[in-house]
């Protein structure tokens, strides 16, 4: 039987429901989802394989103007992700204008040999002239492959996806075991579900300066032990992460559980600690330490 398979780009701005369509198109979580901008730090691959099919979704932080050097970290990620992509899924938002940093990385997908696919996310927030509006603008500016209106969190559109890539599938062996849905690593999937459960229990009171390290990660008696060091970059974040009485650290750690049990199908004990390395962002050794680095970006 001759298998088929692309890999697939899906990129745009912060905020705008990347790891959401991620999520949507796999049928499972692989990617954390907060309503904070950059929430996704790395490149995350999800995989789906339908048959002789195999599609290998890659989700990229926010394209966005670097302000520190994790932030130089994120955008190196995008571009090693986008060099590698057959087909580009370009998200935007339904009723926005394209902005220069969209701009500016439409130029250099249409200047690959990738097909681009615009996605107008989150078209149940405009109504249908908006939208019909958005479509003949951005058309008359790019020949997209093709353009579809849709909405990830409520998986309108999703059908229409697939059907647009179908053709642009190449014939290849599977890169991926037919079985998984990711290739990240166990203990990198628990630190980003206990970092998205931060973001969003924390709300607008701790900024993106938080990092988790897995410190231990091991099975006993059919319990799987888990010791995460949460990094935070002033005392006021660590105060407000631990909570009073350490209500939040427990809140965390019980949203946090409850997701990762579910991944790893299995009972779990959570030890979760809170340390304080201001500016961590710009210190080259602890974004080393932390999983963010250049080698690997």
């Amino acid at each position: 039987m001759d298998t088929r398979t692309a890999f697939i780009l899906i990129t745009g701005k912060p905020n705008v429901g990347k790891s959401t369509l991620l999520n949507a198109l796999l049928g499972e979580k692989v990617a954390i989802v907060s309503s904070k901008p950059q929430t996704t730090r790395n490149r995350i691959t999800g995989i789906l394989t339908k048959g002789n099919t195999q599609y290998v979704f890659i989700d990229t932080p926010g394209l966005h103007k670097p302000k520190t050097l994790l932030g130089d970290y994120m955008m190196k990620s995008v571009g090693i992700a986008s060099a590698d992509a057959d087909i580009v899924l370009f998200m935007t938002e339904a009723g926005s204008v394209l902005n220069q940093s969209e701009r500016k990385a439409l130029s250099g997908y249409f200047a690959s040999n990738a097909a681009v696919i615009l996605l107008i996310n989150k078209i149940d927030k405009v109504n249908k002239g908006v939208l019909a509006e958005q479509m003949h603008e951005v058309s008359a500016q790019y020949e997209f492959h093709s353009i579809i209106p849709v909405s990830a969190l409520n998986n309108d559109g999703l059908d229409i996806i697939f059907r647009e890539i179908e053709p642009l599938l190449i014939e290849s062996p599977h890169f991926f075991a037919d079985d998984i849905a990711t290739n990240q690593p166990e203990r990198q999937i628990v630190a980003e579900i206990i970092r998205e459960k931060i973001l969003r229990l924390t709300e607008e009171e701790v900024p993106h300066g938080i990092a988790v390290s897995i410190e231990e990660f091991k099975e006993k008696k059919g319990v799987i032990l888990v010791r995460a060091e949460i990094f935070c970059e002033k005392e006021g974040h660590k105060r407000i992460i631990i909570g009073k009485n350490g209500d939040m650290l427990k809140k965390i750690g019980s949203y946090a559980r409850e997701d990762i049990e579910k991944l790893l199908g299995a009972r779990m004990y959570l030890d979760l600690w809170v340390k304080v390395k201001e500016n961590w962002r710009d210190r080259p050794a602890l974004l080393s330490n932390f999983g963010y680095k250049d080698d690997e970006a």
